[in-house]
């Protein structure tokens, strides 16, 4: 039993992981998307390259900020 848990496991894992990379990705789009109109709201025409430079370290931020353990910030164990 003990190699079919860890094959189920692993299996957990890989499909873990690629639902976050779909979701990283569509986040990824939402926040140009967001970005973009917050831009044009506010009267500017940033350069496409600009526009992606935004909403990749909005993204990246998010992520490693969902991913960090709160617990540990709590100071609790």
């Amino acid at each position: 039993m003990g190699l079919l848990s860890s094959v189920g496991e692993l299996v957990g894992s890989v499909i873990a992981v690629a639902l976050l990379l779909v979701l990283a990705v569509v986040s990824f789009f939402v926040t140009i998307f967001i970005v973009d109109a917050g831009a044009s709201l506010a009267g500017l025409n940033p350069g496409d390259d600009f526009v992606t430079l935004a909403a990749a370290l909005l993204t990246a931020g998010a992520i490693v900020g969902g991913a960090t353990p709160l617990t540990a910030i709590a100071g609790a164990q």
